[in-house]
Protein backbone atom coordinates (compact mmCIF):
# COMPACT_ATOMS: atom_id res chain seq x y z
CA UNK A 1 0.00 0.00 0.00
CA UNK A 2 1.66 3.42 -1.04
CA UNK A 3 1.22 6.70 0.41
CA UNK A 4 -0.72 9.54 -1.60
CA UNK A 5 -0.36 12.46 0.04
CA UNK A 6 3.17 14.62 -0.32
CA UNK A 7 4.55 15.34 3.13
CA UNK A 8 3.26 18.69 3.35
CA UNK A 9 -0.52 17.38 2.55
CA UNK A 10 0.20 14.93 5.06
CA UNK A 11 0.90 17.73 8.00
CA UNK A 12 -1.32 20.15 6.81
CA UNK A 13 -4.34 17.95 7.38
CA UNK A 14 -2.93 16.22 10.64
CA UNK A 15 -2.77 20.16 11.68
CA UNK A 16 -6.63 20.75 10.97
CA UNK A 17 -7.45 17.36 12.33
CA UNK A 18 -7.40 18.64 16.15
CA UNK A 19 -9.53 21.82 15.43
CA UNK A 20 -10.22 24.66 12.12
CA UNK A 21 -7.16 26.88 12.08
CA UNK A 22 -5.82 29.78 10.20
CA UNK A 23 -2.86 29.96 7.66
CA UNK A 24 -0.47 30.99 10.36
CA UNK A 25 -1.43 28.36 13.23
CA UNK A 26 -1.33 25.58 10.16
CA UNK A 27 2.26 26.95 9.82
CA UNK A 28 2.68 26.80 13.73
CA UNK A 29 1.20 22.91 14.07
CA UNK A 30 3.35 21.44 11.70
CA UNK A 31 6.70 22.82 12.81
CA UNK A 32 5.59 21.74 16.46
CA UNK A 33 3.82 18.48 15.64
CA UNK A 34 7.00 17.85 13.14
CA UNK A 35 9.84 18.39 15.81
CA UNK A 36 10.98 20.90 13.50
CA UNK A 37 11.43 18.44 10.64
CA UNK A 38 8.73 20.04 8.68
CA UNK A 39 8.98 23.73 8.12
CA UNK A 40 6.66 25.04 5.17
CA UNK A 41 7.08 27.99 3.47
CA UNK A 42 3.83 30.59 3.33
CA UNK A 43 3.91 29.78 -0.48
CA UNK A 44 3.90 25.88 -0.14
CA UNK A 45 1.22 26.38 2.52
CA UNK A 46 -1.11 28.41 0.13
CA UNK A 47 -0.85 25.87 -2.61
CA UNK A 48 -1.44 22.97 -0.50
CA UNK A 49 -4.68 24.22 0.58
CA UNK A 50 -6.06 25.55 -2.81
CA UNK A 51 -5.06 22.57 -4.07
CA UNK A 52 -6.44 20.44 -1.05
CA UNK A 53 -9.92 22.26 -1.34
CA UNK A 54 -10.16 21.53 -4.69
CA UNK A 55 -9.45 17.93 -3.88
CA UNK A 56 -12.77 18.39 -1.08
CA UNK A 57 -10.17 17.54 1.75
CA UNK A 58 -10.66 20.43 3.32
CA UNK A 59 -12.61 23.68 3.41
CA UNK A 60 -12.75 27.41 3.96
CA UNK A 61 -14.64 27.83 7.62
CA UNK A 62 -14.71 31.71 7.92
CA UNK A 63 -13.03 34.92 8.20
CA UNK A 64 -12.08 37.41 10.32
CA UNK A 65 -10.41 40.82 10.29
CA UNK A 66 -7.72 40.45 13.48
CA UNK A 67 -5.13 43.75 13.49
CA UNK A 68 -5.82 44.61 9.92
CA UNK A 69 -5.05 41.85 8.68
CA UNK A 70 -7.40 39.25 7.20
CA UNK A 71 -7.02 35.26 8.26
CA UNK A 72 -9.46 32.71 6.68
CA UNK A 73 -10.06 29.59 8.35
CA UNK A 74 -10.13 26.15 7.18
CA UNK A 75 -11.27 22.98 8.63
CA UNK A 76 -10.80 19.03 7.38
CA UNK A 77 -13.77 17.51 5.56
CA UNK A 78 -14.61 14.00 5.84
CA UNK A 79 -13.61 13.09 2.82
CA UNK A 80 -10.10 15.00 4.19
CA UNK A 81 -10.78 12.45 7.89
CA UNK A 82 -10.77 9.99 5.36
CA UNK A 83 -7.67 10.57 3.06
CA UNK A 84 -5.99 10.91 6.13
CA UNK A 85 -6.67 7.86 7.74
CA UNK A 86 -5.93 5.91 4.49
CA UNK A 87 -2.57 7.74 4.80
CA UNK A 88 -2.07 6.94 8.51
CA UNK A 89 -2.42 3.25 7.70
CA UNK A 90 -0.10 2.84 4.75
CA UNK A 91 2.82 4.43 6.78
CA UNK A 92 1.90 2.01 9.63
CA UNK A 93 2.08 -0.94 7.32
CA UNK A 94 5.23 0.79 5.39
CA UNK A 95 6.48 0.57 8.94
CA UNK A 96 5.89 -2.63 10.04
CA UNK A 97 7.52 -4.05 6.71
CA UNK A 98 10.76 -2.36 7.56
CA UNK A 99 10.80 -3.06 11.17
CA UNK A 100 10.42 -7.34 10.00
CA UNK A 101 13.25 -6.89 7.34
CA UNK A 102 15.70 -5.02 9.84
CA UNK A 103 14.89 -7.33 12.07
CA UNK A 104 14.77 -10.49 9.68
CA UNK A 105 18.67 -8.86 8.87
CA UNK A 106 20.09 -9.09 12.45
CA UNK A 107 19.17 -5.32 13.03
CA UNK A 108 18.18 -3.86 15.97
CA UNK A 109 15.21 -1.11 15.74
CA UNK A 110 15.47 1.59 18.12
CA UNK A 111 12.18 2.45 19.16
CA UNK A 112 12.04 5.81 19.76
CA UNK A 113 8.98 8.78 18.61
CA UNK A 114 9.65 9.25 15.12
CA UNK A 115 7.75 11.62 13.23
CA UNK A 116 7.18 11.12 9.37
CA UNK A 117 7.96 14.30 7.65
Amino acid sequence: MATTLTPPSFWILTALAGQRRHGYEILQETAQSSDGRVTLKVTTLYAALERLEREGLIEADGDEIVNGRARRYFRLTDDGSAALAAEIAALEEQTKVARARLSAAGHVFASRAAVWA
